[in-house]
């Protein structure tokens, strides 16, 4: 539901014009003590951010970029801010409150009235930066479609040229926004000659809204190539989507079956996993791949890296994945915080070589649904765009 937007936004105005108000008037008067003043500043400064906070919440729907929750999200921030004046304020104060009394002459509380206030400037660029981070995370960065290319060698195009394939995957529409009709340029302007996808099309909290399942067709028809469009189901993909969602589409759904491609005088199988769970799933891909020639390229469509080592050892050519969003909140120097993979970090993101298998594991397109907040931080969706044979292939 979207929230009822001008009348909380003309209590947010009062009570944030209010809260601002309080702290020019606090700076201004310097009769009050300092620390009670340095007490009231930081909890003026929380209610300030917090407000903040649910501004740039509650915006996101109303201006047609994402429709997740608020209530989460907003606690969740909260949570993180009240974490930040923990870590720096509260030890201040502690230490404040054991110092040597105020008779002292050896410079001492004027050093420490000189931290308190570092540490006071310390909390508002925090907070200052963490709001950065929001808007980067949640107006920014999810819109930033990035397109990685990579050289294969593989079966190549009749002409010599390479056979250009792109990967699609965890769409996860709620509503057709600035994100998915940039994706359609974007993808157009790329010039595929073969779509595959790998599963997750609508957002989890939507399956049943029969105006992202409407969205989600009109995404996914406007897709071609000449040799194909293909697809297979990903984790959150009920039976009750694909009907709906696939029917009548130019969208080739791949259902545990092999689909065998002639490009010139080679042949490319594509062998498309259902998503059902990896114990079963690793006994279907050893049937699948036992109709595959020896001979031929295979291309295994599934929607998790989950089934690397199966597909290694059964000798799968190419492996193309998402389901990770690469972590879609990612830490410097660190990278995924979470994948919901089997093999955590692992493999969170980009090529991996095995022997013999390739994978690639997307970063994907849209984003998670339930209560997390709609946001991507240090990792940009992605379409993949792979060139099979040609020069400069490995």
């Amino acid at each position: 539901m979207l929230p009822l937007w001008p009348g909380r936004m003309a209590v947010a105005l009062v009570f944030g014009g209010a809260v601002f108000a309080g702290l020019v008037w606090l700076y201004a008067n310097r009769s009050q003590p300092d620390r009670y003043r340095r007490a009231a500043l930081a909890a003026l400064a929380l209610a300030g951010f917090g407000l903040l906070d649910w501004g740039l919440l509650a915006a996101l729907p109303r201006l047609g970029l994402s429709f997740g929750p608020l209530t989460f999200p907003l606690i969740a921030m909260t949570g993180i801010r009240l974490g930040v004046f923990t870590i720096i304020a509260l030890p201040l104060d502690l230490v404040s409150t054991l110092r040597i009394s105020r008779s002292s002459t050896d410079g001492r509380p004027a050093a420490m009235k000189r931290m308190l206030n570092a540490g006071l400037v310390c909390l508002w660029l925090a907070n200052i930066l963490l709001t950065a981070v929001e808007v980067d995370g949640m107006y920014l960065e999810p819109f930033d479609i990035r397109t990685t290319e990579l050289q294969l060698a593989g079966p190549s195009k009749p002409s010599g040229k390479p056979l250009r394939i792109l990967q699609l995957t965890d769409l996860h529409i709620e509503r057709i926004t600035r994100r998915e009709s940039d994706l359609i340029r974007q993808v157009r302007a790329l010039q595929p000659d073969l779509i595959l996808l790998t599963g997750d099309y609508a957002n989890v909290d939507y399956l049943e809204d029969a105006h992202t399942l409407r969205d989600t067709r009109i995404v996914l028809e406007q897709l071609s190539a000449p040799y194909g469009v293909y697809a297979v189901t990903g984790s959150v993909d009920s039976p009750h989507v694909v009907d709906k969602v696939f029917s009548d589409l130019p969208v080739v759904l791949l259902e545990d079956e092999v689909r065998k491609l002639r490009i010139g005088e080679q042949e490319i199988d594509l062998v498309g996993l259902s998503y059902y769970g990896p114990t079963r799933d690793a006994q279907m891909l050893a049937e699948l791949m036992a109709k595959v020639p020896e001979e031929a390229y295979s291309i295994l469509l599934y929607h998790t890296p989950d089934l690397i080592e199966t597909a290694d050892r059964l000798r799968v050519d190419l492996y193309m994945a998402g389901h990770t969003h690469g972590g879609q909140v990612r830490l410097p120097l660190w990278g995924a915080i979470i994948t919901m993979s089997a093999y955590g970090k692992q493999y969170e993101a980009g090529l991996y070589q095995l022997n013999p298998t390739t994978m690639y594991v997307s970063r994907g397109i849209g984003l998670e649904g339930l209560s997390l907040p709609r946001a991507r931080f240090l990792c940009p969706p992605e379409i993949v765009l792979i060139e099979l044979g040609g020069e400069g292939s490995r």
